[in-house]
């Protein structure tokens, strides 16, 4: 260790990392709902907050396990929708988790407001404000119980009030467009409110995301 470094504080709380810690603290991850087509033909809304970009081009990855009909959907199809749920969508993004029947159905699929995909066969949640298409890239599995998928995303739209703009400030896009976060374990959260984050003076982004 650097000299100059300082010791953790004896204030901090060591977590056994023999089993899960995920549910000792509270994180913040966006709320998606990943849009399936199920061996039936019919279509499936799942929600998902273990998501991210992957890198700054055109791919995203989510995290689902292979027991779930998601997973095997993607893994057959090679495609899948994703939808940002609008931060008054929150009730139905809860009704996309309800369990299925005994035959494998899953009804609480009719009470969900669906639009169609534009470049593959998925549907998405009407009530949302961005929208992906996404091709499989390709599932890293074994993460524990868990896999990762990661997509190429070849289609997107975002609602007008959404969209980012150089004569807009940011500020006036989440005033108009609040974001609709998942706080783990178990919470959400409504984001109408940020701040310029303070970068060094010289920081260069890869790329702009105004483009």
């Amino acid at each position: 260790m650097d000299r100059s470094t300082n010791p953790p504080p004896n204030d901090l709380i060591r977590l056994d990392v023999n089993f899960p810690i995920w549910d000792r603290f509270f994180m913040v991850a966006p709320l998606v709902v990943i849009g399936t087509r199920e061996p039936d033909g019919g279509y499936d809304l799942a929600p998902k907050h273990m998501v991210t970009p992957l890198g700054w081009d055109n791919y995203f990855g989510f995290v689902c396990t292979p027991e779930h009909s998601t997973y095997q959907n993607i893994r057959r199809d090679e495609v899948f929708t994703v939808s940002f749920p609008s931060a008054d969508a929150v009730v139905l993004a809860s009704l996309a988790a309800s369990p299925r029947c005994g035959d494998d159905s899953k009804p609480a699929m009719a009470a969900l407001p669906r639009i169609a995909a534009t470049m593959i066969d998925g549907e998405f949640l009407k009530q949302s404000t961005l929208f992906f298409e996404c091709e499989l890239d390709r599932i890293v599995d074994d993460f524990g119980v868990n896999s990762l998928i990661a997509g190429r995303i070849i289609a997107a739209m975002v609602d007008p009030a959404a969209k980012r703009a150089m004569d807009v400030a940011d500020q006036e896009v989440i005033d108009a467009s609040p974001l609709l976060a998942y706080v783990t374990p178990g919470r959400y959260a409504t984001i109408d409110r940020s701040h310029a984050f303070p970068f060094p003076e010289g920081f260069q982004k890869t790329k702009d995301a105004r483009s």
